[in-house]
């Protein structure tokens, strides 16, 4: 059966070159950074010089990145360690209700300890405003977290709105955004952007599972989330994954050197695949779900209202088509996407959404095929009722 993979939000296939860094690294290098003898140096120069690659694609000095195991832990270090560090100063945080659940079950924890939270709103597209932000900020607000670009939609927040309006406040709010989606799908350098702490994740662009990083601008401090050793400047225990932190390295300056082509790759699929099923399935059989002017180039999600989300999936795994119902971490459950229930869909385009996501490997070909597979799986179903 041909096997066609559209999941790339979820996670994306390993770049052969990351791979050979990679191998290169299991193969030869086994020392521990934090060992004083000379197999132990030379892990940590190893580990040295992938922090100052990534430093260099990220436009951020190294000192500023700490290594953790993925996004989902940058997130938790994020807000964590944030309102641990700034406790004294207040125990408000402000972030919105379709942030990956990372940060929402980051919010619900810290609720749970006293801290409240605000939960912002967002419009039909899944985008909140800035003038939202400066609104729901307090004397005793220390932390504003909102989100690059969505994993389900794909709509792209104005975080360099909501920065310069915290700047502007004098207030000293630490702003966070998990950028795991929009890394390698849009530019990123950490010292124009004007934003605190960033979550990056590897394996979205083609780099090893795994490994993820924390930015942190240098005035800013977190206290650690793990404890039993002194790795990272003391902000994150633990031996350093070498390998996949080389992986990471190599991925992300692949990413950021190939960007304008890897953008135009992915808006020529998404143009493709809506077009087809223009074709195959009639523009008035689907809807787009998403802002149509800020959106990651590489998420589309489209409902069919004709058809169950769980169907839908079904039936295309059937044809050995990969998609997803929503974020990676949810998408198992047969629950709505809270993301689409915070845009206020009507329940048959909720209940009927589904996320396509392309990238190194796709074709339009592929996209062409996929279109045709779906009107036919709709065909089929007009045909029994």
């Amino acid at each position: 059966m041909r096997k066609i993979y559209l999941d790339h939000a979820a996670s994306t296939p390993l770049h052969p070159e990351v791979a050979e860094a990679m191998i290169s690294v299991m193969t030869e290098k086994f020392g521990n950074a934090s060992s004083v003898h000379s197999f132990g140096r030379e892990a940590k120069r190893v580990l040295n010089g992938a922090r100052d690659r990534l430093a260099a694609s990220l436009g951020c000095k190294p000192e500023e990145l700490v290594f953790t195991g993925g996004g989902t832990e940058s997130d938790n270090l994020a807000l964590f360690g944030t309102v641990q560090a700034q406790k004294s100063r207040g125990k408000h945080i402000v972030t919105t209700a379709i942030e990956h659940h990372a940060v929402l079950h980051s919010c619900e924890k810290l609720e749970k300890e006293g801290f409240e939270v605000t939960y912002l709103p967002v419009d039909r597209t899944g985008r909140v405003h800035p003038e939202q932000v400066a609104e729901a900020l307090r004397p005793d607000t220390v932390l504003v977290s909102v989100m690059y670009g969505n994993n389900e939609v794909g709509t792209l927040q104005p975080i360099v709105e909501i920065g310069e309006m915290l700047r502007a406040s004098s207030r000293d709010i630490v702003f966070h955004v998990d950028a795991v989606q929009a890394l390698g799908a849009v530019p990123i350098d950490c010292k124009e952007l004007p934003i605190d702490l960033i979550s990056f994740s590897s394996h979205k662009i083609n780099g090893p599972q795994g490994v993820g990083a924390l930015y942190i601008r240098k005035q800013r401090m977190v206290e650690p989330i793990l404890y039993g050793g002194l790795q990272e400047k003391k902000r994150r225990a633990g031996t350093e994954n070498m390998a996949g932190i080389v992986g990471f390295a190599k991925a992300a300056e692949l990413a950021a050197a190939g960007l304008s082509a890897r953008r135009e790759h992915d808006l020529k699929l998404r143009s493709v695949l809506l077009g087809h099923l223009e074709r195959t399935v009639g523009r008035g059989h689907f809807h787009v779900n998403g802002n149509e002017e800020f959106y990651l180039p590489h998420i589309v999600n489209i409902s069919f209202p004709e058809m169950q989300t769980e169907t839908m999936l079904m039936n295309l795994d059937m044809e050995g088509i990969a998609v997803a119902s929503g974020s990676a971490c949810t998408s198992g459950s047969l629950e709505p996407s809270h993301v689409l229930e915070a845009m206020n869909l009507p329940q048959n385009l909720l209940r009927s959404a589904i996320r396509f996501s392309f990238g190194l490997g796709n074709t339009s070909e592929e996209m062409e095929y996929t279109a045709e597979k779906v009107g036919t799986i709709l065909s089929r179903l007009r045909k029994k009722l």
